[in-house]
């Protein structure tokens, strides 16, 4: 550990510890107790009640929002006065609260709180050491005029200095020879004789420590009543140890320092845990990578920093292609297996130059360029990102392939961190839309794009909870003779800020999302509600209802109980529902599309192909299907040049041939209408006749669908 790195740790105090990870002060106290019942003489049954109130302080200022070393150092203070004094009492009871406390340690912040409240526990129990040898001493120095007294007194002197659990070494400044006791002499590793033969620079060299050497002067002129500091040394046997110092100067009445005594403890272990602990809570344990937590911590510290040159920081958000297929195959440990290789190989690919790897969680790796001059550097890293990850892994004798895609921004000055990894997650997810295997280059106006749909995603289950979306119904026209025969039932987004959204804005969404399926079940319901009020209105003139279906509706629920459910309860005709389904829905390969829509039409319910056109356009496969319809999507219709006015006639005469009615969809004038008639079209709907328009407006289009004033 650096010394720069060790005084910052100890002048920050962390951040309190998370309360539910933290067991009941019993959980402490049993072992604690324990442990220092065969090490103490203190009776049991005042060691517990001692142990249980200082379990209770030290685990209040773990959680305190404000950390007041005080605390758990005046329990240090306690734990000595009850003559815990025993060598090894302190270093159980530092391992044991370590212990304790370290389930609730899990981020870097909270380590430093951990390793701040043994430090204190361990200062005040030192500083009760010091204070009592230096009271003994001062005991002794007062016994001297009674001879009498005076070998009692340096008995206890000898037996405090020889049985303490911290090391005691006290220096004449005359002759600066060491005289250790027991405990300080073994954790320096010498014997007691030969310590008694060494000086202070045989333990702490004046050039490696010119500062502490300087404050010695200090302390013997009078200007400095003690010195504390933490540092390293070298054992006997070349090992390097951390040791916590506290020396102070012994004076007699009114003359000047007679000596120097430090107080030294044994500190490895516990700076060792924080280490580990800052580590793990620093890194992801299965790569071994920098985690979220000290990425943004790096990106922060880039981002403060000025690039004089014009630099600026720069991430590459990397997410593997297709990751969840090889943990589905090959199973998870196969898939740990890649992540492991795959951030080796990223490691020593980008970190030569730099750069920070780390992993994000998941499959998900990012790329911190702490300094890039332009867009061109950021694309040469995720290029080569790119790259290394699509190298094949041999795993279990098998070469996996795997691509990845990439999302790249760089700092614009006016980003937080937050903000800069929002705008790199929105432009990785671009990458996956645009084919995935690639990179793609942060865009202000696409990312606004990419935010709003999320937080309209974002917001459509609560939408749905109120009933926020309204159908509307756009009316079916017989061309024969333009007579209004039924509506297609569409949906829209009626906003509480008065914005009402069409079907393209959000139905994408839900079907990324799920919800797709209550909200089509919920318009299924409203539109055979609506029909059958419009039937009881006018018995002599039922409407078909047509109600789109989208693929997860029959992947994800029970469509044709839906069905069967809604009809019963309406009492409707299935013969004037229709099912729209699109053509690239009923492409799926699990067959399942197929089979409900047989299982509809043997119910007696109309399937139509919508948006014919707009896919596959194979007129082949409608051979298989059991559909009733044949909707062509709107560019059919508006083609106006000689080829388009073929393509449109074929068509309608192919589906005749297949026994399927044709409606024509977004028919906007009467000429198109008068085509589509001549061409044997059975039906249309489009703005010629009337846009969507609410339930009420229906009868009305019914009577007239030329009506305008809608």
């Amino acid at each position: 550990m650096q010394q720069a790195d060790l005084a910052a740790a100890c002048a920050d105090h962390g951040r309190a510890l998370a309360a539910g990870g933290l067991a009941g002060v019993a959980e402490l106290t049993g072992p604690w107790s324990a442990a220092l019942a065969s090490r103490c003489a203190v009776p049991a049954g005042e060691l517990r009640p001692l142990l249980d109130r200082l379990a209770a302080r030290l685990r209040d200022a773990a959680l305190a929002e404000r950390f007041d070393p005080a605390v758990p150092a005046g329990a240090g203070h306690e734990l000595h006065d009850a003559r815990v004094t025993a060598p090894a009492c302190l270093e159980v009871s530092l391992q044991l609260l370590g212990a304790y406390l370290e389930p609730a340690a899990d981020t870097a912040a909270r380590v430093r709180r951990l390793a701040a409240v043994q430090g204190a526990l361990a200062r005040g129990y030192t500083e009760a050491t010091r204070r009592q040898v230096l009271a003994e001493h001062a005991q002794q120095l007062a016994a001297r005029a009674a001879l009498a007294t005076r070998q009692a007194a340096e008995a206890r002197f000898t037996a405090l200095f020889d049985s303490a659990a911290v090391g005691i070494v006290i220096v004449d400044p005359d002759d600066p020879v060491l005289e250790a006791n027991e405990t300080a002499a073994a954790m320096l590793g010498y014997s007691r004789a030969r310590m008694g033969r060494m000086r202070v620079g045989d333990v702490i060299p004046v050039d490696d420590a010119p500062e502490l050497w300087a404050e010695r002067h200090r302390l013997l002129d009078g200007t400095l009543d003690r010195l504390r500091f933490v540092r390293p040394v070298r054992r006997a046997d070349d090992a390097e140890i951390w040791i916590d110092a506290v020396v102070t100067p012994l004076r007699e009445a009114g003359g000047p320092p007679h000596l120097l005594v430090a107080v030294l403890s044994d500190v490895t272990e516990q700076l060792e845990l924080q280490q580990r602990l800052e580590h793990q809570a620093s890194h992801d344990p299965l790569t071994g990578l920098p985690n979220r937590s000290l990425f943004f911590d790096r990106l922060a510290a880039a981002m403060a920093e000025d690039g004089a040159d014009g630099s600026r920081p720069g991430v590459c958000y990397l997410d593997l292609d297709g990751f969840k297929v090889v943990n589905d195959t090959l199973g998870h440990q196969a898939g740990d297996r890649l992540l492991q290789a795959l951030a080796d190989r990223l490691r020593s690919a980008l970190e030569p130059d730099g750069h920070l790897v780390a992993r994000m969680g998941g499959d998900e790796f990012v790329v911190l360029v702490p300094r890039s001059t332009d867009r061109a550097e950021l694309e040469d890293v995720a290029g080569r990102a790119l790259g290394t990850v699509r190298r094949p892994v041999r795993i279990d004798g098998r070469d996996i392939v795997i691509s990845a895609s990439v999302g790249v921004v760089r700092h614009d000055g006016e980003l937080g961190p937050d903000q800069l990894m929002q705008a790199a997650d929105t432009t990785l997810y671009s990458a996956k839309h645009a084919g995935r295997g690639r990179y793609v280059f942060y865009d202000r106006e696409r990312h606004r794009s990419d935010v709003r749909r999320f937080e309209l995603s974002s917001q459509m289950p609560e939408a749905l909870r109120r009933d926020d979306f309204v159908v509307v119904y756009q009316p079916l026209v017989r061309l024969a003779d333009e007579r209004t025969v039924g509506v297609e039932a569409l949906v829209r987004w009626q906003r509480p800020d008065g914005e009402l959204l069409g079907p393209d804005r959000f139905i994408p969404l839900a079907e990324e999302t799920g919800l797709v399926v209550p909200l089509g079940r919920r318009v299924l319901d409203e539109a055979c509600r609506q029909g059958r009020r419009w039937a009881d209105a006018r018995p002599d003139h039922p409407l078909l209802v047509s109600v789109n279906v989208a693929a997860r509706q029959i992947g994800e629920s029970d469509l044709v109980a839906d069905v069967a459910a809604t009809l019963e309860r309406y009492e409707w005709p299935p013969e004037l529902l229709q099912i729209e389904l699109t053509e690239s829905d009923l492409m799926d390969g699990s067959g399942r599309p197929l089979a409900t829509l047989r299982e509809l039409d043997r119910m007696g319910v109309r399937i139509a192909i919508d948006d014919f056109g707009t896919g596959y356009s194979n007129l082949a496969y409608l051979r298989h299907l059991p559909a009733h319809v044949l909707k062509l999507a709107g560019h059919f219709v508006a083609g106006s040049a000689e080829r388009d006015d073929v393509i449109l006639r074929t068509l309608i005469s192919l589906a005749s041939a297949l026994d399927l009615e044709v409606t024509a969809e977004a028919v906007e004038t009467a000429e198109q209408a008068r085509r589509l008639r001549e061409y044997g079209c059975a039906h249309a709907q489009g703005w010629y006749y009337a846009p969507a328009v609410v339930a009420e407006r229906i009868p009305d289009l019914v009577r007239d669908p030329f009506l305008r004033d809608l």
